[in-house]
């Protein structure tokens, strides 16, 4: 995979290492990196990651941007305060490099999921502030025999390894039961340096870097402790078990299983409500009879063109969902907006970007779009 002139331009300082040069950073150009939780870990990590050349990053965060998240996730600004983490942490790392791909998955990673994700990538970035996705994460490396570079925090402490178990030990082999409920207070209730992540994503960083250019030793069976406090960093060598569930001589876990009971805690906590403003197909039906030109009214359907073709409501504008930033200029601020797809879900998220990034304040989302509409105003509506 060639570097471009201006790949060659942006990494001349990793090309004038030995270690690294043109043969590393097409290593890195062809690797692929899954972050997973982009808070206090991740977000260094991905910047540091997308700033060497990383070809794809995958980011699995499903948060929202809290006010008190900017002390530590460096990510984000105060224009993010209250969007999505994974759209405000793809526009910086977009912004940072565009030669880097980013992939998100705006969801929890759960036994149900992890092993179709996870297999994408060359390496696992565990960014995780809970114990069951610690262990998730874990097992799913092991059963797919990727490396786990993993991290923690907690006030003024971090630490950081990683376990690969075609190679040394895994979590489970270092960590076999989790702590009792209860026992480890989170960041929200212990507090963290804000720094403090600072120091252990970037380790992170440096370790999946490794790991793709095969230089250094990476910290395989060593578990690296770091004192802030104490500005201090011990090691602790870490042995493979060999009865290990997981990776030892004759596993019993083949398989995910129910990570929130083996650790007697839920792994994640139910998103906030992001409502939008809504109006029923029957008031969108009192204003189509009374006329929309005659209230400025724009009635914009966010499906496809394909589905356009199946069934569309009358004076209805078509612009698929994907094409909106790029008509922005064609809306007005001026009008009121209704906003309708199939069944509602990808219309409330053109109607959240409208509001949230854009500024627009006359918008709503039709509520069940065109299902309701067939169902409750005209039944003769062709369905799909």
């Amino acid at each position: 995979m060639a570097l471009s002139d201006a790949e060659i331009r942006r990494y001349a300082r990793h090309l004038i290492l030995p270690e690294i040069g043109i043969e590393g950073q097409r290593k890195l150009k062809q690797a692929s990196v899954l972050i997973v939780g982009v808070g206090g870990l991740g977000s260094p990590a991905a910047l540091y990651l997308a700033a060497a050349g990383v070809g794809r990053l995958g980011l699995v965060d499903f948060d929202v941007v809290d006010e008190s998240n900017l002390q530590r996730q460096v990510l984000y600004g105060q224009r993010n305060v209250g969007k999505p983490k994974l759209q405000s942490a793809a526009e910086r790392l977009h912004d940072l490099n565009p030669h880097v791909e980013i992939v998100t998955y705006e969801t929890p990673l759960t036994s149900a999921n992890a092993l179709d994700i996870v297999r994408e990538y060359d390496v696992v970035l565990d960014g995780a502030d809970n114990f069951p996705t610690r262990y998730l994460v874990n097992d799913a490396c092991v059963l797919l025999g990727k490396p786990n570079v993993h991290g923690s925090i907690f006030r003024f402490d971090g630490q950081a390894s990683v376990f690969w178990a075609a190679r040394g030990p895994c979590y489970r082999c270092v960590f076999p039961e989790p702590p009792p409920p209860g026992l480890v207070p989170s960041c929200a209730e212990g507090g963290v340096l804000g720094v403090l992540p600072g120091v252990i994503g970037a380790i992170q960083a440096t370790e999946a870097v490794k790991i793709i250019t095969g230089i250094g030793e990476p910290l395989i069976g060593r578990l690296l402790l770091y004192d802030a406090l104490e500005m201090s960093f011990r090691e602790l060598k870490l042995r493979k078990d060999p009865n290990c569930p997981i990776c030892g001589t004759n596993p019993t876990i083949t398989t995910l299983i129910d990570y929130e009971a083996f650790c007697g805690v839920p792994a994640h906590a139910p998103p906030p409500p992001r409502t939008v403003p809504e109006i029923t197909v029957q008031e969108l039906k009192q204003r189509i009879e009374a006329g929309l030109e005659r209230t400025n009214t724009l009635l914009l359907d966010v499906r496809e063109p394909y589905e356009w073709h199946i069934a569309r409501l009358p004076g209805a504008r078509l612009i698929p969902k994907d094409k909106v930033k790029e008509h922005l200029h064609e809306l007005s601020q001026a009008d009121e907006i209704l906003v309708y797809c199939r069944s509602g879900v990808r219309s409330a998220e053109v109607v959240r970007f409208l509001i949230e990034d854009v500024g627009f304040r006359k918008v709503r989302n039709v509520k069940g779009g065109l299902l309701a509409w067939a169902r409750e105003v005209d039944p003769s509506t062709p369905v799909y």
